[in-house]
Parts: C-alpha cells; structure tokens; sequence
C-alpha cells in the first residue's frame, strides 16, 4: 500500500548528460568556485608556506577573503557559500596548515549534486536573507519542478504565504508584514537561486533550470517521492493492462505511469481493460486496477457499467457509478463487509507487513463492529483476512474478536 507521505510528480523531460554536464559548467557559482580554486593555486604558488591562510573554522582568513572578493569581484554575502561549496566539492582542500587546491570529483553531475546539496544545506544559517524563503525552500523547489511551464513569482508568493499561514500557524500581525515585504525577499532570493544555476527568470516568471531538473528530482527521489522521467513512464505507458499492474504492485511503475497510461487510450478501452484484471484477478491486482479506474471520468461509464455483472467487481463498479452521480444499484451493509474483506485481503497478495496499526486504518470504519459482519461476508479470502486479524491487529478485544468470527467460519465449512 501506498505510503501517504509520499508525494506524486508529474513526468519531467531530463536532458542528455552531455547537455546536463555543459550546463553545470556554466552555472555562475560552478564558474565562480572554479575561478575562487584557481585563485587559491596562484595564492598557493606565491606563498613560502605553499598554502592559503585560513581560520580554525577552516575559512578563508579576513585578509585573504577581502583578497577573493576583490580579485574575483563578487558579492561578500556570497564567499562563504562559494568556498563550502569549492572545499565540498573538492576544488579546494583546507588541512591545517591552511587551503590548497583540491584534486575535484570526477563525475561532473556528481559534483553537481554535491553543489546543490551544500546550498540547500546553507538554509539554516539564512541562505536567501528571508527567513521564510529559507524555512519553505524544499517545497518551493518542489512547487516550481511541478510546473514545468513556469510560475509567475506573483502566484509562488501566495502559495508561500499559504503555506506560512497553515503550516506555521502565523499569526494575522506577521502575516501582514509578510504581504509587504515577501515580494522583495523573493526577488532577491530568487536571483541567489538563478546564480546558483536552479532556476531561469524570465522576466515575472520563473521556471527550473534543466541542471535545476535533475537536482530537483534527485533530491525528491532521494526522500522517497515519486518523480519519474518522462523516458520511464512512457515505456510504462505502453504496457498492457495486466502487465501494468504487475508493475505497480512490484514497484516498478508509479501513479505517474498509469497516469500517462490512461491518456494514452480510450477511456472505455482502458476501463475494460482494467476492468478484466480486477474481475479475474486476486485482492491486490483488483486494489491496484480500483485505483486507476478512479482517475477515469464519465465517459468511461459505459464499461464500468458492464461490470455490474461481474461476481468480484460489480460492488466497484457500482461505486464508481454512485460517485458520479450516475445511475447505479444501491450497497448494502453486508457488501461493505465484502468490500473490507477485499481491502484487507490485498495485504496478504502484496506480503505487505501486517503488524502496522496504519495497514488495519486502510477502511476508515469501525473495525470492531465490522468484524462480525466479515465473517458472514461471502468472499473467498474472508477467513484469511480474520486470522490476519486474530494474529497481528494491536487491538486485543478486535483481535479477540477477529478470532471468535474466524472459528464460527470454520465452523460453517
């Protein structure tokens, strides 16, 4: 089963490494950590020492930081991202007797990755000069990268607002300053982002980089998240139905790919389809193929209508059906013990672990009072699905409960 705090990405289009490595070469603070390790080997060569002078910190000494900056003409707000990022990425090395120049990572997207990372890192010592810019940057990142077509800056301040409001429960005094004052710090943010090669500004809109792209989503990949390349999901795309939902079950294909899966068919074609799978198939391919038919409006309707006379899908469909406001058979009490017993009975295809309190919440109900109505449930898995529950649900007196229906069920066979 899902996990809910993974979010889903819509497909991006990741360029060839040779297009991705040529722009991480040009990205301001790549050329400018270059220039700073180039500085660094003059500084080396004219020193008895051989070494630049640094602090205990391992920072550039004052003297010599007023150095860098004059020679290299940058902005002092920006040395000390520029030399995390330079001794990071191995351009430069500091040891004790000072800073020399570094042998470099071989992997240019490796250290392009490395770069991102230690401006991300940068947030908690005022990255931006916006505390709020600063404390919501993932999700701007990760607001941005869904939007491929860019985002007016206008649009990315109220989301940020809205996000300040709810999530950090602001109080109205600051949030009015914040309405004055964030149009400025993004801006200003902004541009610190465009230097680092993230972001494109086009004006009042702004977009990812292509080098920002693959950051993005390596980032997102790595906290679980699904955020597929086009190039993945639309070899997804062209599988069959049943081939599709094997994929999804082993973790192979996403939301993304059934996504595209459907806009590459006929709704009714695609409906039927599915439809096929589920009717035939175990708990968890009819779980799976349940929940890309939800994505299907409807002009699907006429398929999904068809499967109210399929013994294991017509509860579905009929569901379907109700949901949007289109003509269907009503449920009673005892299908909604069926359709339970399908929920749970789907963790047992998947081998999901089942001492998890989250697996047993999948049906929102009151589980004790439903147990009962389970066992009379005519489903093929329903004894499977009690002993689940005798053996590993944490409620005792459900458990308890779980267990007495199963022995009435057994009884009966």
């Amino acid at each position: 089963m899902a996990d809910s705090d993974v979010l889903t990405f819509p497909p991006v289009d990741i360029a060839p490494d040779e297009e991705l490595v040529h722009a991480v070469r040009e990205v301001p603070l790549v050329r400018d950590a270059r220039r700073l390790a180039e500085w660094v080997g003059g500084r080396c060569a004219a020193s008895s020492q051989g070494v630049c002078e640094v602090t205990e910190e391992g920072l550039p000494h004052p003297a010599e930081a007023e150095a860098i900056v004059a020679a290299l003409g940058l902005a002092a707000a920006r040395l000390r991202l520029l030399w995390v990022v330079a001794v990071n990425g191995r351009l430069v090395e500091v040891t004790r007797q000072g800073a020399r120049p570094g042998p470099g990572v071989p992997d240019p997207m490796e250290f392009w990755d490395g770069v991102v990372m230690d401006v991300l890192d940068r947030t908690e010592e005022g990255l931006t000069g916006s505390a709020v810019v600063d404390e919501h940057l993932t999700e701007i990142l990760a607001t941005i990268y869904s939007v491929r077509e860019g985002m007016p800056l206008a649009a990315l301040a109220g989301g940020i607002l809205q996000a300040h409001e709810v999530g950090c429960e602001a109080r109205p005094a600051d949030l009015r300053r914040l309405r004055m004052t964030l149009p400025g710090e993004l801006s200003a943010a902004m541009a610190l982002l465009e230097y680092c090669g993230l972001i494109e500004l086009t004006g009042e809109l702004v977009r990812l980089s292509q080098p920002g792209v693959w950051a993005v989503r390596r980032d997102l990949l790595r906290e679980g998240h699904d955020a597929p390349s086009l190039g993945e999901v639309a070899a997804l795309a062209e599988l069959g139905a049943a081939d599709l939902i094997d994929a999804m079950l082993h973790g192979r294909a996403s939301a993304s790919a059934a996504t595209l899966w459907l806009e590459r068919r006929v709704p009714e074609d695609a409906a039927r389809e599915l439809i096929k799978i589920a009717a035939s198939g175990d708990a968890a391919q009819r779980g799976t193929a349940g929940t890309v038919l939800e994505e299907l409006g409807p002009e699907a309707a006429q398929a999904v209508r068809e499967a109210l006379d399929e013994p294991m899908m017509w509860r579905y469909a009929a569901a379907w059906l109700g949901v949007r406001d289109l003509e269907a058979p009503a449920l009673g009490e005892g299908d909604g013990a069926w359709v339970a017993v399908d929920t749970l009975a789907a963790l047992l295809y998947i081998g999901a672990p089942v001492d998890s309190v989250a697996h047993f919440d999948l049906l929102g109900e009151d589980l004790l009072a439903l147990v009962p109505e389970m066992g009379r449930a005519d489903h093929p898995d329903a004894l499977a699905v009690l002993e689940m529950l005798g053996r590993h649900h944490p409620d005792p007196l459900i458990a308890k409960t779980a267990r007495k229906t199963a022995m009435k069920v057994r009884s009966r066979t």
